[in-house]
Parts: structure tokens; sequence; C-alpha cells
């Protein structure tokens, strides 16, 4: 296990979601995982994202690997995080 398993809540530290919350689907190899906010949610997509470009946070959420977006909404709200995807995160570099 390392810091992007499925279901790791993370920060988006590049491009223009950042700041926006995301949550790891799968993992690809090494250095990219498959990533959602749920987009309607965060503002993020569901897509590949290389590791360099996220901040992984303590909190991980029980999904299956490769769940869907109403999946993965379901257990962010029963984890009460819905107001804090929708808000942005401050980086400081």
């Amino acid at each position: 296990m390392g810091f992007y398993e499925t279901g790791r809540v993370c920060v988006k530290t590049m491009g223009r979601e950042a700041g926006s919350l995301c949550v790891v689907v799968s993992m690809k190899d090494d250095s990219y995982v498959v990533i959602t906010g749920p987009k309607h949610l965060s503002g993020v997509r569901r897509r590949s994202c290389n590791t360099r470009h996220l901040e992984p946070l303590e909190t991980i959420l029980s999904i299956t690997s490769d769940a869907d977006d109403k999946a993965v909404e379901k257990a962010i709200e029963e984890a009460g995080l819905i107001e804090k995807f929708r808000t942005k995160i401050r980086i400081e570099m």
C-alpha cells in the first residue's frame, strides 16, 4: 500500500483544478492514478493524473476500485465531506 490507494482523498496541486479535492478511483502504475471529483461536486472530472500533481490527505473513503461517480459521491456524503469538496483549498508552496 502506498500513499495513493483506492479511496484516498487528495488535493490537486497543479493545473486549473489546483486546490480542488478529488478521490483516487484506481491505480494505473507507480506514477499515475485515475481520479474523480466528481465534476459537479468539486470540479474535477474523472481522468488519469500524475501523482506528482496530487497531495494526499489522511482521509480514505471505502470504495471499490473503478467505482462510478455515484458510488464515490455516496461515500463522500457518508463521510460528511460534501461541503469540504465544494470549496477550494489554498495551497502554500
